[in-house]
């Protein structure tokens, strides 16, 4: 793809993936107007199915972070900064490095740093020496972290159960299957680019 093209194509995924004209197609199935118009064109009239597709994912990875920014900022942290608080509740005592946070997170360790910067000036997470590595520290979840959390938990199950209205716990199951399916073909892609020291996709 040369650089026009490319262009080209990062700006309808984000137009396709800002855009809220949903309508059902003689199957009863719901897709994006814009998007379907914008891909066909893209494609020179070739099949669309999995660049819709994947527009509709992003598009819907948009609609839950969006959902989680407006509840998580709105008490004083980010979306991100949540997911490591989350993380380490799960941890428990033992806690966690920043550089295995990034790891698990899919960040890099820079961002875990900052977040645990900004979860320990908010009294929210601790660090401590590394009592197996004396150049690492460890990050622990802080009573007042528990508490926050637990205060976060009600309106986080309210407003997900919002966002999932109609959906049937099938539905979910399958949902949840289908997107992690794309996480492992996406971790093959990576693979096979990384072991060819070609540059992994964004």
């Amino acid at each position: 793809m040369t650089r026009t093209q490319e262009t080209r194509y990062y700006f309808i995924m984000k137009h396709v993936t800002n855009s809220v004209e949903l309508v059902r197609d003689a199957d009863g199935l719901l897709h994006d107007s814009q998007a379907r118009a914008s891909m066909a064109e893209f494609t020179a009239g070739d099949d669309t199915l999995r660049l819709e597709a994947a527009a509709a994912a992003r598009a819907a990875h948009r609609s839950v972070e969006r959902l989680r920014a407006h509840g998580s900022e709105g008490r004083g942290l980010s979306a991100g900064a949540v997911d490591v608080l989350i993380r380490l509740r799960a941890l428990g005592a033992a806690g966690a490095r920043p550089g295995d946070l990034a790891r698990s997170g899919g960040m890099t360790a820079r961002n875990a740093t900052g977040l645990v910067d900004t979860l320990e000036c908010q009294g929210l997470v601790r660090r401590a020496p590394d009592p197996e590595d004396r150049r690492s520290v460890v990050a622990r979840i802080t009573p007042a972290g528990l508490a926050w959390l637990n205060d976060f938990r009600t309106p986080t199950q309210k407003a997900m159960a919002a966002l999932f209205d109609g959906f049937t716990d099938t539905e979910l199951h399958q949902l949840r299957h289908l997107c992690l399916r794309l996480v492992q073909n996406q971790q093959r892609i990576t693979t096979h680019l990384t072991a060819d020291g070609e540059t992994t996709p964004a």
